[in-house]
């Protein structure tokens, strides 16, 4: 049966806040940044139905069940699944799926902060205009440039990693709710802002086709591994922020719907930022498939030439910087109130210290792009392999891990008296792809991810 908890650091104030809040969590550099190239690489429209697939039978269930889990416990991500195993008679150990959370949460703000700096030099730089007129080469430069010099890099990191501190360390009314309340819409006003002007200044149409006209005969059995891959990451799934955020939740919320809606303006917020950005690279005869350096060096070309490509670019940038501010405060939390129960620190020590930690750790990625270039532990930069070990094991693990023990070892009555799922056919989705499903396809992403190749066509 469904249990009335509250959790002791408050609640939002009502499911658009949640929502928001949530939303804010999944959107960030990987929709605005990484989902646009990605679908460039791999044809366009058929990827995107791929992706769309994805989100539906993968990503929501999880979702679902992370949210669930959080709701439940009302605590921290490790004090929460305890609880939970303790009513339920599972093993303690399942704890070490808050763990991998936390340790997930702080490992990729450690370098998600680093890349959030670029977007605040590059806002700097267009609103100025010195990337006017700028050409290929020029753009290429100078991005080289400036991740060659550690001091910048530095100086940017702390910065975004202040900004992330001082809005946590408000709490959840005062602070995560008054951030995502605002940072939110202004985001959604941007991103439509930008879509206008690249149907004005850019080929839309071509744009336009491009991103929903779907060619089969490009798709591999990798597309769809792209795909799943994206789907999950970009939903912030399996780094404990959704199950921190789901023990923020007041009783009378219904966790699907708001995962549905959640998982929509996410993908809403993907389908945009590509809309925004493919018409301006058809227009100024760019190719599309430039991998990260598209936002970086091949769009500055764009606006550096296009009329009023000034104002917008920087706007495009403040776009980028409002993203990664939604997700760097969702991937902080955890760890926040789990130091909070665990060591009866202030909310304010527990931001201080694990935004000290994550931009402690930064520096690692930021000297991997420069003096610190050369060393290599199996072959890879620190960024390199912070980022290996979180997308490729810790994020799917949590995932899986997750998906199998809400699937298979909470009883049934218990889950079905808090999802309320009225539909049976939907109940039956949502238990398939959670206890089948979605494990093994994030299992596939993650072997594959590892170099196992796996291939079931």
């Amino acid at each position: 049966m469904a249990i009335n908890r509250t959790s002791s650091h408050g609640e939002w104030s009502s499911r658009t806040a949640f929502i928001l809040a949530a939303t804010g969590s999944a959107v960030g550099l990987g929709n605005i940044w990484k989902f646009p190239y990605i679908t460039g690489e791999n044809g366009g429209g058929a990827f995107v139905l791929i992706y769309i697939l994805c989100v539906l039978f993968i990503g929501i269930p999880i979702m679902i069940s992370e949210v669930y889990l959080g709701k439940r416990g009302r605590l921290n991500p490790i004090a929460s699944i305890k609880y939970i195993c303790e009513r339920e008679n599972r093993s303690k150990y399942w704890q070490v799926i808050g763990l991998f959370g936390i340790l997930t949460g702080i490992l990729i703000l450690s370098y998600y902060s680093v890349i959030a700096g670029w977007t605040m030099a590059y806002a700097s730089r267009t609103a100025f205009g010195i990337l006017n007129n700028i050409d290929a080469v020029g753009a290429t430069t100078m991005f080289n440039d400036f991740i060659s010099d550690p001091e910048r890099l530095l100086a940017w990191h702390t910065m975004f990693s202040i900004i992330t501190a001082i809005v946590v360390s408000k709490g959840v009314k005062s602070g995560l709710e008054s951030a995502v309340m605002r940072l939110m819409p202004a985001l959604l006003v941007l991103l439509l802002a930008l879509v206008i002007f690249s149907a004005f200044e850019g080929d839309f149409i071509n744009g336009l086709k491009f991103m929903l006209y779907p060619d089969f005969s490009v798709v591999t059995w990798k597309t769809v591994l792209i795909a799943m891959g994206q789907a999950f990451f970009s939903l912030s799934l399996g780094m404990g922020a959704l199950m921190v955020y789901g023990s923020y939740l007041s009783n009378d919320i219904s966790i699907p719907q708001t995962c549905v809606i959640v998982a929509s303006l996410d993908t809403l917020v993907a389908l945009l930022a590509g809309l925004a950005i493919f018409p301006i690279v058809i227009s100024s005869g760019l190719e599309m498939s430039q991998g990260p350096g598209l936002i970086f060096q091949t769009l500055t070309v764009a606006f550096g030439a296009m009329p009023g490509g000034q104002l917008f670019g920087t706007l495009f940038f403040i776009l980028l910087i409002f993203a990664a501010w939604t997700s760097s405060i969702s991937l902080i939390e955890p760890m926040i109130i789990w130091l909070i129960e665990k060591y009866d620190l202030t909310r304010m020590q527990a931001a201080a210290f694990s935004a000290g930690l994550a931009w402690l750790l930064g520096i690692g990625t930021i000297i991997s792009f420069n003096i610190g270039s050369d060393f290599t532990i199996y072959g890879m930069t620190i960024f390199e392999l912070l980022d290996y070990i979180t997308s490729n094991i810790l994020l799917p693990m949590g995932g899986i891990m997750i998906t199998i023990f809400v699937g298979w070892f909470i009883v049934k009555e218990n889950i079905n008296s808090e999802l309320k799922i009225k539909s049976r056919f939907l109940t039956f989705v949502w238990y398939f792809s959670t206890r089948i499903l979605a494990p093994l396809a994030v299992m596939f992403v993650m072997l594959n991810a590892l170099g196992f190749n796996i291939n079931i066509f």
